[in-house]
């Protein structure tokens, strides 16, 4: 067989990339991005970003995109901002527009349409009460909603009624409900419904809201129009929906004709913790944790099955697709981290698939991928990186996340690259972070653009600490430094007497039993390095700069690591900052002041443990921007002007520095500085 034949022939067996008949509508695969909010309207419409954000995966082969999570069909369910808003017509043309783009690629497109309840707000935008079934509080949104009368239900089921029908004028394929957390959801689970009337008591009774939903919409949109739910198959206990409950109101919703789809989901939304554990898995849950509840649901309900929950990679979507679990996939976060999944897989470059990794970053800043800078920013950054009209050479010095980025930039745009790293590996500081269980996945940042690398033909040079010379012996173009940071110890008097977080973390100095942690970040690596400690059985005591434990860190992390803390019951002390480290006998004397008093204590332990950022290692940088041509001056929008000819002479050259060479930031300003830098390199 000719080589040339094997990608089509291997797509023509592939479970994934088969079409599938959603009633009249043919999808030509099984992959799809469900609806989630992404931030990225205009004032509750979709306009370009928006558009060219759900796009770009329509390029990239999906079969369809959902688009308005949470999109608000009624002016009283409002969270304050992010939901695309079908509230009125004004949205109509902006629909048309976006359905058309979608479209031309072969995609379907829907929309989620629904009300939020008690999930909304009273204290933003419309400034409107919070209306929900019962009067009852949700932890996460903390609004004391007001009892829907007779009144808010008929407004409210006609208000589903027009957005859904708002979609279909628009030329949209069709639309979704949504249960869970949100107002269909809240009728019918027990813990949110305590009403007398018609609308609680027994299951059929709670149903009731949600039957007259769709018949309004059923009647409004017709029966050439896609209608689905996105309904929940067991709420997690704790007096909630049980499994045999939610199959129960599938069977009831199924029973009254107007449904073409579920879209299977699985507990609560009413606090971060339940969100990240349940609705969004997060750091401390596995990939794909509720494909064993789908398949028990799927043994109920006759309707085609959609499933999105953390199916990060492609072998647990063909799994799905393959035994039968679900008819479409759903792998949103996958297709953030990497549009082009299914166009990979019909090319057969599997392996090239930019890997989703459980960073959560998606859900902590609007629709960003930890490791691909142009996800939510299509409009700045480009996806595919545009050939150079000049080749160069570029020297890399630095092998962490925003040396690998910028050599893999670089390298893509045809010039010559050398990359430089001191250690025997490359992954920089991401090698130390997944030194702790819990961030062990962040590796596939390092791992895939290694491959990338080797594929592009970079010259990397492992156990190298360049100096200058090394450098200029080079003869380069461009010089990028990467070199990172080292572990700020200097910020305290006595310093010198503590250990950081990466010296612990990879044994480069041994744990003592008892140990004081420090963290004046709030970010991850402290708090995984405590529980790393624990893991190994070490005693632990943590003080921290902020008023919360994890206080930079996504909603979904930062809950994750309050319930582990809590478990463990290991003791903390809030707002003090560390202000000495001083021995006293055998032992170490920390002193801290409180950041809110001012008053100062002291703490003894046998060893203190440290995090409070790093300081840029910048000494290539400022040894050699004054002999640069731009002076080590770095526009990361826009290509440094200078006159080509001059800039080939001999030994002419520019200097960038990027990531924590700079100062101390995240792996994703540093991948961000790299893929803006060099695409104008």
């Amino acid at each position: 067989m000719p080589m040339t034949d094997r990608p089509q022939a291997t797509a023509s067996r592939d479970p994934l990339l088969q079409p599938f008949q959603l009633k009249h509508l043919t999808l030509k695969n099984r992959v799809i991005s469900t609806s989630h909010a992404s931030m990225m309207d205009d004032g509750g419409m979709p306009l370009e970003r928006y558009q060219r954000y759900h796009e770009e995966k329509a390029k990239g082969g999906i079969a369809m995109t959902m688009i308005g999570g949470s999109a608000m069909s009624s002016r009283d369910s409002s969270w304050g901002g992010g939901q695309l808003d079908l509230s009125s017509d004004t949205i109509v043309p902006h629909l048309t527009a976006m359905a058309e783009r979608i479209h031309k690629h072969g995609c379907a497109i829907m929309s989620q349409v629904s009300h939020l309840g008690r999930r909304a707000t009273a204290y933003s935008s419309t400034w409107l009460p919070v209306v929900a079934p019962s009067r009852i509080r949700e932890t996460r949104n903390r609004n004391f909603p007001r009892e829907m009368d007779e009144y808010d239900i008929r407004r409210i089921v006609a208000d589903y009624a027009d957005a859904a029908r708002r979609c279909r004028d628009a030329g949209l394929d069709g639309v979704e409900t949504v249960t869970g957390g949100h107002l269909i959801g809240q009728f019918l689970s027990p813990l949110t419904n305590t009403r007398t009337d018609d609308f609680g008591g027994s299951i059929r009774n709670r149903a009731r809201f949600g039957l007259m939903v769709h018949e309004a919409i059923r009647k409004a949109v017709g029966d050439d129009f896609i209608v689905g739910i996105r309904l929940l198959m067991d709420e997690g206990g704790n007096g909630g929906l049980s499994a045999e409950d939610c199959a129960e109101i599938a069977r009831i919703f199924e029973a009254e004709g107007h449904l073409d789809f579920f879209n299977s989901i699985y507990g609560r939304m009413d606090s971060d913790l339940l969100l990240s554990e349940h609705n969004m898995p997060g750091l401390f849950q596995k990939s794909a944790p509720f494909l064993k509840e789908v398949e028990a649901f799927r043994g109920e309900v006759k309707l085609p099955l959609i499933h999105a929950a953390a199916v990060r990679d492609v072998a647990t979507a063909r799994h799905a697709i393959r035994e039968n679990i679900v008819d479409l996939i759903g792998m949103t976060r996958a297709h953030i981290a990497d549009p082009q999944i299914v166009n990979k897989i019909i090319r057969g470059e599997e392996e090239r698939i930019r890997p989703c990794v459980g960073a959560s970053y998606c859900l902590y800043k609007k629709v960003h991928c930890v490791h691909n800078p142009s996800s939510g920013r299509e409009t700045v950054l480009p996806h595919e990186i545009a050939k150079a009209k000049v080749a160069r050479k570029i020297v890399i010095v630095g092998g962490g996340p925003g040396g690998l980025e910028a050599a893999r930039v670089c390298a893509e745009r045809g010039h010559q690259v050398i990359l430089f790293e001191a250690a025997s590996e490359l992954g920089g500081q991401i090698r130390i972070a997944t030194a702790a269980h819990e961030r062990r996945d962040l590796l596939g940042i390092v791992d895939w653009r290694v491959e990338e690398l080797q594929r592009l033909g970079v010259d990397i040079r492992l156990n190298n600490y360049a100096d200058e010379n090394d450098i200029m012996t080079e003869n380069p173009n461009a010089i990028i430094v990467a070199t990172g940071g080292i572990p700020d110890t200097d910020f305290i008097e006595g310093g010198e007497l503590c250990t950081s977080v990466w010296d612990v973390l990879t044994a480069s100095v041994p744990a003592a039993d008892e140990i004081l942690i420090y963290d004046g970040t709030g970010r991850q690596a402290a708090a995984s390095c405590a529980l790393e400690l624990i893991a190994r059985g070490k005693k632990i005591r943590y003080a921290m700069l902020d008023e919360m434990l994890a206080f930079e860190m996504s909603y979904t992390d930062k809950s994750g690591f309050r319930k582990k803390f809590a478990e463990l019951a290991i003791p903390r002390t809030v707002d003090v900052r560390l202000i000495k480290v001083e021995r006293d006998g055998s032992a170490l004397l920390a002193s801290f002041q409180n950041e809110l008093t001012g008053e100062i204590t002291t703490q003894h332990a046998s060893q203190i443990v440290i995090d409070n950022g790093t300081v840029p290692m910048d000494e290539i940088f400022s040894a050699l921007r004054d002999r640069s041509a731009n002076r080590g001056e770095s526009n990361f929008d826009l290509r440094f002007e200078q006159d080509e000819d001059a800039l080939r002479a001999e030994g002419s050259f520019e200097i960038h520095r990027i990531g924590d060479a700079v100062a101390s930031r995240d792996i994703y300003s540093a991948i961000q500085d790299a893929f803006r830098l060099c695409s104008n390199l």
